[in-house]
């Protein structure tokens, strides 16, 4: 059994920091790469699936690359790959060679998220005490640290290349300090684990269940400006189109930074019941409210019902024995992603259908049914915090 102590978890910390950091810092970039290379809506739209394709392209192959070598070089290669890229998102001269560097800066964010929550997985499995929450709010922090520091890197008069090499070297920094606890081997399961498994058994709930949540979050991401700008009463301006993901995300954080405490009293199961519960009543709020302050609030308790659902899954994944963990975790990986790439195209098919408090309705539905999931056992988190 590898080590895992107090080390292992700081270090595990500072590679989801470090994710957070690099995945937000693309963001400030998007308007400006719009305007350098004159792009439209479409172009632009078809080169960010390009970081969505090699994050999915290389999950996968995360899963075999961490049982073979453990997550340690993984982590710090991947990383090293986001670090000598960023500042190339900025330059990048043509839409095509944009769209090369948004691809491997997706497969490199990618193979950084499977590797870091395998990291996860055999520390908290290892440690007895719920663990994975806090991880996943750290991911949360680095976003709103990286997004917030190009933001003001940019507003202080730097150009873009330089901003995003300040990050890049930022995140260099993080996960230099990260190295030293991350493992170099992981458990006997995963150690052996075979180069693919079909997924099959509780694998395919679990990697459902992130699906819709992802899924969940990415409507949330791109529409949900629209929904509190049209048609919402006096007070809805478009100036406030912004507040909802704001209210969402900040909720999201303040539950995943205290869920582990919340997992280790409730147990995963109960956390996972509740917050679907929570999430999918947020959701019916959205659509009901007649207010814009009614609707924040919606936002609100989606953001702290869906907070820790991602965790208690992939502790779910860690656990379970139809198939290797690390496999577990690259399939459910994947699963999301591709939930969050899928889920504001399927919100605008439904909404041009019917209408987009209907399909917002609908995200309600899928909460409901995350929540039903509870009373399958979908989750085996830690039951207890360790003091």
């Amino acid at each position: 059994m590898p080590d895992t102590g107090p080390q292992q978890r700081l270090s595990t910390r500072l590679a989801f920091l470090a994710a957070g950091l690099s995945m937000s810092a693309w963001a400030p970039l998007v308007p400006l790469a719009k305007l350098r290379l004159g792009l439209g809506e479409a172009q632009l739209g078809l080169l960010l699936l390009c970081l969505g394709a090699g994050s999915l392209l290389a999950m996968p192959s995360t899963s075999f690359l961490t049982a073979r070598f453990g997550c340690r070089p993984v982590v710090l290669c991947s990383g090293l790959i986001v670090c000598l890229v960023l500042p190339g998102l900025a330059f990048a001269p043509s839409a095509l060679l944009l769209g090369c560097v948004l691809f491997t800066f997706g497969a490199a964010i990618g193979t950084l998220d499977v590797a870091m929550n395998i990291q996860a997985v055999v520390v908290e499995k290892n440690s007895g005490a719920a663990l994975m929450s806090g991880f996943h709010g750290l991911f949360s922090v680095g976003g709103f640290l990286g997004a917030g520091s190009m933001a003001l890197l940019l507003w202080l008069g730097l150009n873009a290349t330089a901003s995003a090499t300040v990050l890049a070297l930022l995140v260099g920094a993080v996960l230099a300090g990260a190295a030293s606890g991350l493992l170099r081997e992981t458990d006997a399961q995963v150690r052996d684990a075979p180069i693919f498994v079909m997924p099959h058994g509780a694998v395919i709930l679990i990697g459902a269940l992130c699906f819709l949540c992802f899924l969940a979050e990415g409507a949330i991401l791109d529409w949900s400006a629209l929904l509190l700008t049209e048609g919402r009463g006096p007070d809805g301006g478009a100036g406030q189109g912004g507040l909802g993901y704001a209210a969402f995300a900040i909720a999201m954080t303040l539950g995943r930074l205290t869920g582990d405490r919340v997992v280790g009293k409730l147990g995963g199961q109960r956390v996972l019941l509740l917050g679907g519960l929570c999430a999918a009543a947020g959701f019916f709020c959205t659509v009901l409210a007649s207010s814009v302050a009614g609707m924040l609030a919606g936002f609100v308790l989606i953001g702290l019902g869906a907070s820790n659902i991602v965790p208690i899954l992939f502790t779910a994944a860690g656990s379970q024995r139809a198939m290797p963990a690390s496999l577990a975790i690259g399939a459910i990986t994947t699963l999301g992603y591709a939930g969050i790439l899928a889920g504001p195209a399927a919100i605008g098919f439904v909404a041009h259908a019917t209408s987009l408090p209907v399909a917002f309705a609908g995200l309600g539905c899928a909460m409901l049914l995350i929540a039903a999931s509870a009373t399958l056992g979908a989750s085996s988190a830690p039951k207890a915090v360790s003091k």
